[in-house]
């Protein structure tokens, strides 16, 4: 095996095992500042030893071993004389906890990252780091903030856990309702960022995030059957993850929906989103209110039904947008019912309402992008051709820029 292979062996272990080896480390040790230490320094010692003692048949099982070694010495150096006895009683005790319904050392982590003690932004924060395993820059990214500003909130969320002693455990039934959409709201975040990467030195759509976030959803929606927003938000990932064979081209590029190949889409993922959001409209018809998941399902499910994008019934989408804003009033659900709002009333009226969210989202590429292509689709090119620029500058993942960039060099 050469360097090259050993390389990627590392990066496909960062992304299947990040997860598991950290989660495994807070269940022993109690504490996330050494399981994160310690995960990073086994990676750390495997891109020193791998390339020269090959890569082990059990990746994951030879990180988690690795990594529970650099743990103990840490532990070791750290500890003081009058409490060695108890820290090596952890280090070397590992004693059976009760398990609830799910036996999952991954949703615990996330459901104590996501503890009512901390901000909402921190739970999401500390969760997309400490089990999705993104870098600081992504999580950045993802929140819209500076690198320095988010690295200073997950330190503090740490402590926070640390000091107040919150434990590393599945709530109980009565807390769980309340736990959730923090949980909810991380892994729509991870199911974002694989299926596009903000990051320029990463795969463009990361299937281990988008299959992990699938997967934990699931596990929640044992845990809560009837939960409508657990419901909706699988419906949205499967009818968005149906797409992804026809995502990205065989060059690399970006392909937008209105240029996908529609006879690539996973139908199997398209069906059983479609059926929750059946389920989810009866529930509505019987007066449960949708939250914002099922209503983003809804909307994804209108554009997996049309069998062209000719076929799109943008009126229903719109409809479901002007129910959305009343949920969300963000600037990105604004910015995306005015791409509805093109297709029914022209590119004019919908370029007026995307310029009046300019001072929240002038460093966010996409707002620059439908900029481009509502210009664009106006005739005034040179225009268009600079908001491309700003996209193209602002955007990270590489598979968006290529497309931005063609489509930029098409007004030329």
């Amino acid at each position: 095996m050469n360097d090259i292979d050993v390389r990627e062996a590392i990066t496909q272990a960062h992304h299947e095992e990040w997860a598991r080896v950290v989660a495994s480390l807070t269940r022993r040790f109690g504490d996330l500042d050494i399981a994160e230490e310690a995960a990073a320094e086994a990676f750390a010692t495997a891109v020193q030893r791998w390339p020269a003692d090959g890569v082990p048949p059990n990746p994951g099982a030879w990180l988690t071993t690795t990594a529970n070694r650099q743990a103990i010495d840490r532990i070791r150096r750290e500890s003081k004389r009058d409490d060695k006895h108890r820290k090596a009683q952890m280090v070397y005790d590992d004693p059976p906890e009760p398990v609830g319904a799910i036996d999952d050392d991954r949703l615990r982590l996330i459901f104590t990252c996501c503890h009512p003690a901390l901000a909402m932004e921190t739970r999401v924060a500390l969760t997309l780091r400490m089990v999705a395993g993104l870098t600081m820059p992504e999580i950045a990214r993802a929140f819209l903030v500076a690198e320095s500003a988010m690295g200073q909130r997950i330190t503090r969320a740490k402590a926070k856990i640390k000091a107040a002693r919150i434990p590393y455990r599945m709530p109980s039934a009565d807390d769980l309702p309340a736990r959730v959409s923090g949980v909810l709201a991380v892994l729509y975040l991870v199911f974002n960022e694989g299926y596009l990467a903000t990051g320029s030195d990463t795969d463009p759509v990361r299937h281990e995030l988008t299959a992990e976030a699938i997967r934990l959803t699931r596990l929640i929606r044992v845990l809560l059957p009837d939960d409508g927003e657990v419901a909706g938000l699988l419906a949205l990932m499967l009818l968005t993850e149906a797409r992804r064979p026809a995502r990205v081209s065989a060059g690399g590029e970006l392909v937008a929906l209105d240029e996908q190949d529609r006879g690539a889409w996973d139908t199997a993922l398209i069906a059983e989103g479609h059926r929750l959001v059946r389920e989810r409209l009866a529930a509505a018809a019987a007066g449960v209110a949708p939250g914002r998941y099922q209503i983003l399902a809804a909307i994804n499910a209108v554009h997996t039904s049309a069998r062209d994008i000719r076929d799109t019934d943008w009126s229903q989408v719109l409809a479901l947008y002007d129910q959305l804003v009343r949920l969300d009033p963000s600037p990105i659900i604004a910015l995306n019912r005015a791409i509805a709002v093109a297709e029914l009333d022209g590119p004019e009226v919908a370029l007026a309402a995307v310029d009046r969210l300019e001072p929240r989202l002038a460093g966010y590429h996409a707002y620059h992008a439908t900029r481009a292509d509502l210009l664009r689709r106006l005739g005034r090119g040179r225009e268009s051709r600079a908001a491309y620029g700003k996209a193209i500058d602002l955007a990270g993942n590489t598979a968006e820029t290529a497309y931005l960039i063609r489509r930029r060099d098409q007004l030329r």
